[in-house]
């Protein structure tokens, strides 16, 4: 189990950078007059919150991998929605640039 926490943390590593970029980016197009817009994602996404920048999504989900590093056993069905989470914002991170 600890090779998929590490992979998860490394991957979050990839999407946080990513997130930082992609939210400047965002702030920019928004003194624009642009990116007119309530979430990045929709409600039946699987996150728990709802904004306008890619941080607190990967926050979010870096409490979930936090949660399953300090899980005896595993809960599978938090581990199937943390890597569902992450393809989302690998995806949407994709489109945007």
């Amino acid at each position: 189990m600890n090779s998929v926490i590490s992979e998860l943390n490394n991957n979050l590593k990839v999407l946080y950078r990513q997130a930082i970029d992609a939210d400047s980016k965002l702030d920019s197009l928004q003194k624009l007059g642009k990116g007119k817009f309530s979430t990045l994602f929709n409600n039946d996404s699987g996150f728990a919150i709802e904004a306008k920048r890619f941080k607190p999504y990967v926050l979010e989900v870096a409490s979930e991998v936090e949660a399953l590093s300090n899980q005896k056993d595993v809960d599978q069905a938090l581990l199937k929605n943390v890597v569902i989470k992450m393809q989302l914002l690998h995806q949407l991170l994709a489109s945007f640039k």
